[in-house]
């Protein structure tokens, strides 16, 4: 999972590597860190924002170890769904039961449906639908777009990807 934390931690020097050693200590990745030493906080203190991705077991290891070492947690923010993918489907969407389509994804745990936009020239004509799909990971992506697959196949809807948008 990927996890954006937002911290305040005192100006003094050693500080920063404090916070980042229980993220190393615990198997976290780090993607980013946004150390804004010029500004302070209410408080007093330095705002940090770090993004790093771990396991979702040893995440609450690191939790524990900052408030350890005191440090101020101010937000935390989990970004569960890190791939996405676009794709258009063509027939009759919406006759066939658009929300079913739909739940088929999201009731997986591990994908959504995260935007839809849909066209509709007649009533008697196929439709289309541009469909992005977020998933936790590659692999549940690629699950995700197999599920739309056969959707599509029993619903004889035609579904193309990857569509860049």
């Amino acid at each position: 999972m990927r996890i954006t934390l937002d911290l305040e931690i005192k100006d003094v020097p050693g500080e920063l590597i404090k916070v980042l050693h229980p993220i190393s200590d615990h198997g976290g990745n780090i993607i980013s860190i946004v150390h804004n030493r010029d500004k302070s906080t209410p408080r007093g203190r330095v705002p940090v924002k770090i993004t790093f991705e771990i396991d979702r077991k040893l995440f609450e290891g690191v939790m524990r170890d900052l408030k350890d070492r005191e440090i101020d947690i101010i937000r935390v923010g989990e970004q569960r769904l890190l791939e996405k993918k676009t794709v258009l489907l063509i027939g009759h969407i919406v006759h066939t039961d658009l929300t079913d389509t739909i739940d088929r994804i999201d009731s997986t745990g591990f994908a959504e449906v995260v935007d839809l936009q849909l066209t509709m020239p007649d009533l008697n004509y196929p439709s289309a639908a541009l469909v992005t799909v977020s998933a936790t990971g590659k692999k549940e992506l690629g699950k995700a777009l197999e599920i739309l697959k056969d959707v599509g196949k029993k619903k004889k809807i035609l579904v193309i990807e990857p569509v860049e948008t």
